[in-house]
């Protein structure tokens, strides 16, 4: 597998995370691979062979060749047909509604054709010129002018939403929405409302989903000798917590990741 990433413009940086590029040789037996929820919203670009998207145990869509990943809560599996290259975009949570006008509560645990949420005539140009271009430097070029020319003050997300994400990120997900609010319960109404707009999950889904990113990386780089450090580190209550959590979001036992041979994708996105 080689798995490349880029920085963003900066004039795009503080919605962007970065850009990235996978390519995996087609493989004799492929594999089915469990993708768990990481917190972003992603807009890709399938360069190579199709890609499924299991919709049940032996049941699958094809993805869309050009679509956005929205905000994920519960894992999902997907399998390449053949040779793996991919291009896209990551974009911090609060990043990717600064350019639709479109609710990105309606996202979630979708992957939406780029045509769906872009003007289509615009949509297909992009799809095109992303496909034609001879390298990734010129894709980063074509999709930089592209989320450019969408950018305005019109579409900014509300500051107490980028704040509360901001504040949840820099505690990696611990920070109570009561200790970021300090006005009493209408404006946690209000940010509520906005947060499922612009973000597509709850503030408690998304600091859930991000504290549980820091124990997948601690899990991943074993920097802790046992779940109970792992649970402490992460700030999880108690260990029972800690594994109910991992549960619902990655749909296994803490002990069944590190090795587990569905996850190589999404160990390689974490690491």
């Amino acid at each position: 597998m080689d798995y490349q990433i880029h920085e963003p413009h900066s004039d795009l940086k503080s919605l962007v995370n970065c850009y990235w590029t996978l390519e995996v040789p087609k493989q004799s037996e492929p594999q089915k691979q469990r993708i768990v929820p990481d917190g972003c919203i992603e807009m890709a670009f399938i360069l190579g062979d199709d890609i499924k998207r299991y919709t049940s145990e032996n049941e699958f869509i094809l993805q869309p060749r050009a679509m956005v990943l929205g905000q994920t809560i519960e894992p999902f599996y997907i399998e390449p047909t053949g040779f793996v290259k991919t291009f896209a975009i990551r974009f911090y949570p609060y990043g990717f509604g600064n350019f639709v006008s479109e609710s990105i509560n309606n996202l979630v645990n979708k992957k939406t054709p780029i045509s769906k949420l872009f003007e289509k005539k615009s949509a297909d140009d992009l799809e095109q010129k992303i496909f034609k271009a001879e390298n990734t430097e010129q894709r980063i070029s074509i999709i930089e002018k592209f989320l450019l020319d969408r950018l305005n003050d019109e579409k900014t997300i509300n500051t107490i939403v980028k704040n509360t994400v901001d504040s949840l990120l820099s505690t990696n997900g611990s920070a109570s929405i009561n200790s970021i609010l300090k006005d009493g319960l209408s404006k946690r109404r209000q940010l509520e409302r906005n947060f499922k707009k612009q973000i597509g999950v709850s503030p408690k889904q998304l600091g859930k989903v991000i504290r549980l990113q820091t124990a997948l990386k601690m899990l991943l780089e074993q920097k802790a000798e046992n779940l109970t450090n792992v649970a402490y580190e992460s700030e999880y209550f108690d260990q029972a917590h800690f594994i109910k959590d991992f549960k619902e979001f990655t749909g296994i036992n803490p002990k069944e990741f590190i090795n587990h041979e569905n996850l190589a994708l999404s160990a390689l996105f974490y690491k």
